[in-house]
């Protein structure tokens, strides 16, 4: 038993050391980077919700057409879901997303008597995590998007690119599904770094670790990717 003790605390010493090692070489080469809110909690949830399954950029075209259409969220809420339909339709399934919006926003009238999430702040972060979690259409990636973007509290948003990347990376195994990185991402990444991990890696995944033709060649942490060789080798048979 102690000697298994032993080995797991080593590899998790290990990968705890590489994530710092990751988020070092990344800022050297994107510059340091400052936690700022990007929006109110409830702006950034519906905004979160109409990015699923789509670029940000249609989700911020959504949310315009969205705002220009409804004076404040509560109205969103209890507007026909015709009318909310035909202002997201950029972000795609809007039938879908519809009902997401509105039912969230309703229950969150109905358990705090307002649209205003900021006491999620004053909760421990597991809390909170449920808290949002229990509203409809509302995952981990989402609730973590909420706290870390909105709240500046260490919730790590898992979204393709950052899994790609931290499963290149051996930072994650294969075993360990986009749903259960999230805690363990946290639990290996300092709360104070959480957001600037996720900043730093997200745009690492978007600008060189492509998910279809990664470019290893300019890669600035190709060094410490125990997969660069088998990704290079399989981008050179096509």
């Amino acid at each position: 038993m102690t000697k298994h003790r032993s080995r797991t605390d080593r590899k998790s010493t290990k990968i705890i050391t590489m994530a710092h090692d990751i988020l070092s070489h990344l800022e050297e080469e994107q510059g340091k980077i400052e936690w700022a809110q990007r929006a109110d909690p409830i702006s950034e949830l519906v905004f979160t919700i109409l990015s699923q399954h789509t670029s940000d950029a249609n989700a911020e075209r959504a949310t315009i057409e969205l705002t220009r259409g409804f004076p404040t969220w509560e109205d969103v809420a209890l507007a026909e879901p015709s009318e909310v339909m035909s202002r997201i339709r950029t972000a795609g399934l809007a039938q879908q997303k519809t009902p997401r919006i509105q039912n969230s926003l309703m229950r969150i009238i109905e358990l705090r008597g307002s649209l205003d999430l900021s006491f999620l702040k004053e909760l421990p972060l597991q809390e909170a995590k449920s808290w949002l979690r229990n509203l409809p259409g509302v995952g981990p990636k989402t609730a973590g998007i909420v706290l870390s973007f909105s709240l500046g509290m260490p919730a790590m948003a898992v979204d393709t690119h950052i899994y790609r990347v931290c499963r290149r990376l051996g930072l994650i195994d294969e075993h360990l599904s986009v749903e259960q990185a999230h805690d363990f991402l946290e639990s290996i990444v300092p709360q104070e770094r959480v957001y600037q991990f996720h900043v730093a890696v997200i745009s690492h995944g978007r600008k060189f670790c492509k998910a279809l033709r990664p470019l290893c060649s300019q890669c600035t942490i190709r060094e410490l990717c125990p997969s660069r060789r088998d990704l290079i080798t399989t981008k050179q048979r096509h």
